[in-house]
């Protein structure tokens, strides 16, 4: 397809626009119907073109990991459906590059820019009732700036509050966020566990990687 956008990505989504069913005994249940919902959302896209300015890893065909506004339908004040804004035509969208988090090569999810991934811990303090450890988490993800100050994936790491969002990803529900959100790297104890719902494992009705 002879598609080129002169600063954004070109994509189609990996499936449907949303991920709103699941296979229950061989039929789909739709599990949400509200299309302005942000968590039914695909965030899964195919690169069908990259920019014509600026340099970039990322090859036509990678599948990657996008902001869940691309996709996303809305409701005007007349009630009636609208595209978003990244709307290109037919099932192509515009995705800038501050819009994608992660892309897939040879099989392995690589974080893109200043984007980084955390997967949550257990909490190991049985008065507290929340299961994971606030603001704490395991790097999954990192990017060239944290290997430069020497923070790799296994690390544990300490994020600010409210610089995260989540995301599914094959299954594990991890943290996005950008590299001057993490502001510690604790000594590894060895009894840290990584936390993740049950519901992620399933899906959860939001994205897993392919």
């Amino acid at each position: 397809m002879d598609v080129t956008a002169v600063f954004d990505f070109i994509i189609k989504p990996v499936g449907s626009r949303y991920n709103n069913s699941v296979d229950v005994d061989g039929k789909q249940l739709i599990t949400n119907t509200r299309i302005e919902s942000f968590k039914s959302v695909n965030k899964l896209a195919e690169v069908v073109a990259v920019p014509l300015f600026g340099e970039t890893d990322i090859k036509v065909g990678d599948v990657i990991v996008i902001h869940h506004n691309v996709f996303r339908r809305f409701y005007d004040i007349k009630g009636r459906q609208k595209n978003s804004r990244s709307y290109f035509k037919e099932d192509l969208y515009f995705c800038s590059p501050d819009q994608i988090y992660l892309y897939k090569r040879d099989n392995k999810w690589n974080s893109y820019g200043d984007r980084c991934f955390v997967m949550p811990i257990k909490n190991k303090d049985q008065f507290k009732l929340s299961k994971e450890q606030k603001h704490i988490g395991i790097l999954k993800y990192g990017n060239e700036s944290l290997n430069g100050l020497e923070i790799i994936p296994g690390d544990v790491v300490g994020y600010k509050p409210y610089s995260e969002f989540e995301f599914i990803i094959d299954g594990q529900r991890l943290y996005c966020m950008k590299s001057n959100d993490i502001v510690i790297k604790y000594e590894y104890k060895g009894d840290e566990a990584e936390y993740n719902p049950s519901w992620a494992e399933s899906g959860g009705g939001i994205n897993k990687g392919s």
